[in-house]
């Protein structure tokens, strides 16, 4: 079922939103070589907790944790561990959930931890722009398809691949609603986009394979063959005019 949320609702959604933000640049400011994974986690809860919010992620169908923290050709749901210490040329991305009076605030970055190659760094680029060009097509009238057309395109032309296992969401009173939001697809295609429609997209790419393997402990999706993946994702809400990023200054 698609929930169209009205002003009120995307203003608590707007707050849980800016709070996951501040926990993404909290993070990666902290993020440095020798600093484990467990450490990022415990500053997001902290921050969470005061900022008066519950994590969105921690009991979600029993994951163990505030965040994910997914390395090198981890590409989503890496868990935080006292065991994970970041070193220099990781590839970090982190991701972040956070709920504010009922509403559910979703967000994720990627970045370097010291000194990373060309390629990495181009992976992280490739990556943010396959995000912003899918957020310049989401606007009433428009579908679905042009979002994941705009990812695609932008991956597979960069020589990347583009992950299919997982998709975006809706995201509103529910961590994932309907509908879901592939990284894929035909311009033109799929469910119009109409105001009060608010949608987590969340391109997953990769230097090598698209294709995905899951760690023993039912969480952790990697490559399967090994090569480096980047995250990036906005809450979008569309508006009557366009579209508004949720907890982003402008």
């Amino acid at each position: 079922m698609i929930f169209l949320k009205s002003e009120l609702e995307l203003q608590a959604m707007e707050r849980a939103n800016r709070l996951v933000h501040q926990v993404l640049a909290a993070v990666r400011e902290t993020a440095a070589s020798g600093v484990t994974t467990a450490e990022l986690d415990e500053l997001a809860a902290t921050m969470i907790s005061e900022g008066g919010a519950q994590p969105a992620f921690k009991g979600y169908r029993g994951y163990p944790a505030t965040l994910c923290t997914s390395i090198n050709d981890q590409i989503v749901h890496g868990i935080p561990s006292p065991k994970v210490v970041l070193a220099d040329g990781d590839v970090l991305s982190v991701d972040c959930g956070a709920v504010i009076d009922g509403f559910y605030g979703d967000a994720a970055v990627t970045f370097a931890v010291g000194e990373i190659n060309g390629d990495a760094l181009r992976l992280i680029e490739v990556t943010r722009a396959c995000l912003e060009d899918a957020v310049e097509q989401v606007r009433p009238g428009n579908r679905l398809g042009d979002i994941g057309a705009a990812v695609q395109q932008r991956a597979e032309r960069a020589g990347f691949g583009v992950v299919r296992e997982f998709v975006g969401h809706g995201v509103g009173r529910s961590l994932h609603e309907d509908p879901q939001v592939p990284n894929y697809g035909e311009a033109g295609k799929g469910l119009q986009l109409r105001p009060g429609l608010v949608l987590a997209i969340e391109p997953m790419i990769t230097i090598g394979s698209w294709r995905v393997c899951v760690d023993r402990d039912g969480w952790t999706a990697r490559t399967e063959d090994g090569t480096l993946a980047a995250h990036f994702e906005y809450s979008v809400a569309v508006t009557p005019d366009g579209h508004r990023v949720l907890g982003v200054e402008e």
